[in-house]
C-alpha cells in the first residue's frame, strides 16, 4: 500500500462517485496563544493498493510534536484488493480533525503506517504569530500615535462608512 495524496485541509470530502474535493490546503498554522486549539481541520489521503496487498490491513496515523512526542493517534482499516491490475484502484480518506491542541510552536507531522510500515507523512509548521502594530492592547495606534486608519479601496471614496 502507498499514499498518492497526503496533505492538510480546511475541509475535503468524498463523493458518490469517488472523486475527492479538497478545500483550502495548507501546510502552516499561525497563533498567538499557545497552547493553541485549532477548530478544524481535514487530513486527506488517498491510499493506492499495490498487487501484493490483500485482505484488512491495519492502519495506524499519529499526529507527531516538535520533540517527538505523540499528540494525537487514530487507528483503522482499509481493505487490499489482491489484483494484477490494480493501476485503476483508489481509496480516498477524508479524516475530519476538530479542536485538535498544539501544545507550543514547531514543526510537526502526521505519520501514516499501514500493516507497520510507514507510507507517508505530511508536515505541518505551527509558528507564533507576531502581534501587528496597533492592534489591540497596543499603544502604538496608528501614524503619529492615533487611532488605526480605516483603509478604502480605491473609487469607493464616499461610498464606505465607519
Amino acid at each position: 500500500m502507498r499514499l498518492d495524496i497526503a496533505l492538510v485541509a480546511d475541509a475535503a470530502t468524498v463523493d458518490a462517485s469517488g472523486k475527492l474535493n479538497v478545500l483550502g490546503a495548507f501546510h502552516r498554522l499561525r497563533g498567538r496563544d499557545f497552547p493553541l486549539r485549532h477548530g478544524r481541520m481535514a487530513l486527506v489521503l488517498r491510499f493506492a493498493p499495490e498487487a501484493s496487498d490483500s485482505g484488512t490491513l491495519e492502519v495506524e496515523i499519529r499526529l507527531m510534536g516538535p520533540d517527538d512526542e505523540s499528540v494525537l493517534r487514530l487507528d483503522g482499516k482499509v481493505e487490499g484488493r489482491a489484483d494484477a491490475n490494480v493501476d485503476h484502484i483508489r481509496i480516498p480518506q477524508v479524516l475530519n480533525l476538530d479542536g485538535v491542541v498544539f501544545p507550543e510552536p514547531g514543526t510537526y507531522r502526521f505519520v501514516v503506517e499501514v500493516g507497520g510500515k510507514e507510507v507517508g507523512v505530511v508536515p505541518l509548521r505551527v509558528e507564533k504569530a507576531r502581534r501587528p502594530p496597533g492592534g489591540p492592547g497596543s499603544r502604538e495606534g496608528g501614524p503619529g500615535g492615533g487611532p488605526t486608519p480605516i483603509m478604502v479601496p480605491p473609487g469607493s471614496e464616499g461610498g464606505v462608512k465607519a
